[in-house]
């Protein structure tokens, strides 16, 4: 089935947050400032159970979804998760299950009963490989070595290709471009660079701080020489390029001086069953009541289709405009990223 909203956009990737609760305080995420220790996260009774998730990731494939991304907060916080993969791996219409996750908890025992359950990728989030920059960015005082691990954890258990996001904030880690650029060339991991986003409001954002995608193509190609790579689909989020000399290819995400957002098919999942069609969506469409009230699957289905049917997001087209200022967004731990 094809669900289209208002722009003539399909519904195809869901991207499922199964916790706001992370380990890390990145400062372009959850900023300890606003963070802190006295943070009220959601309680546990109001978080979706996997059997709930796996019902809505259901009747969304019956709509098109193809595509499963779990997110959080840092999911793998959320206990078991490979039990919510291994019923939504067999799920009819679902192709592809991946997980975006911060590395700190990716041992070798986990990422093999993830992969063992279903999960097809894993995506690490890096934004330095010197300690020093990396722990001023996390918050947490978590080592790069251990990220490193994870990924390798990951790649030993099948978990591949593997991406690395490194979100880019002058002033904070601008001068890690070439370095991550030179340790992941060769490798065949997939480093993707995303330009710092006005997601939610806690952060702080500001315009100064983005490194445009162009920037730092440039600063690559003139150390390595890269040339456009085509998308591997319709609607990919990174624009793709390949190092000519053979070594791989990295990716940009460009939301802030390339939007995207005439492609894009993505639907977001709240973990307390919030349904979102924007990453910088305001607000939600509660889902949970409706499951936990006994509606029947054809009445949620409906509800979904109906929601997207009116979808009409672009916000990163609008960023500069006066419809989008001073807006209040959702926090990207809440929603996912």
């Amino acid at each position: 089935m094809s669900t289209l909203d208002t722009l003539g956009r399909p519904l195809r990737d869901l991207r499922i947050s199964v916790t706001d609760r992370c380990n890390f305080r990145c400062s372009y995420c959850m900023p300890r400032e606003q963070f802190g220790a006295d943070h009220a996260f959601l309680p546990r009774a109001s978080l979706l159970d996997f059997d709930e998730i796996a019902r809505l990731a259901r009747l969304f494939a019956d709509l098109g979804v193809h595509k499963i991304r779990l997110t959080g907060g840092e999911p793998l916080v959320r206990r078991d998760l490979e039990r919510l993969v291994a019923k939504l791996a067999p799920l009819p219409g679902i192709g592809d299950i991946g997980l975006t996750t911060n590395g700190s908890l990716l041992t070798r025992e986990k990422a093999e009963r993830l992969h063992d359950a279903g999960l097809g990728r894993i995506t690490v989030s890096l934004d330095a490989l010197d300690d020093t920059t990396f722990q001023a960015i996390n918050g947490a005082g978590f080592p790069v070595e251990q990220v490193l691990a994870g990924i390798e954890h990951a790649a030993a258990a099948g978990l591949g290709p593997i991406k690395v996001n490194m979100v880019v904030r002058r002033g904070a880690n601008d001068r890690a471009i070439e370095a991550m650029a030179d340790h992941f060339r060769g490798s065949g991991r997939i480093l993707r660079f995303i330009e710092y986003m006005d997601v939610g409001n806690a952060n702080g954002w500001q315009r100064d701080e983005v490194v445009s995608a162009d920037e730092i193509l440039e600063r690559i190609d003139a150390r390595w020489p890269i040339e456009r790579a085509p998308p591997n689909y319709p609607g990919e989020v990174a624009r793709r390029w390949r190092y000519r000399d053979g070594a791989g290819e990295i990716g940009m995400i460009a939301s802030i001086t390339k939007p995207f957002c005439g492609d894009c098919t993505r639907a977001r999942l709240s973990a307390e069953g919030s349904l979102y069609t924007c990453l910088f969506a305001s607000r939600g469409v509660d889902l949970r009541g409706m499951l936990r009230e006994g509606a029947a699957d054809e009445t949620i289905a409906e509800r979904l289709a109906a929601v997207w049917h009116g979808r009409r997001d672009r916000y990163s087209e609008l960023r500069s405009e006066a419809a989008a200022a001073g807006r209040r967004k959702i926090e990207m731990s809440y929603i996912g990223g």
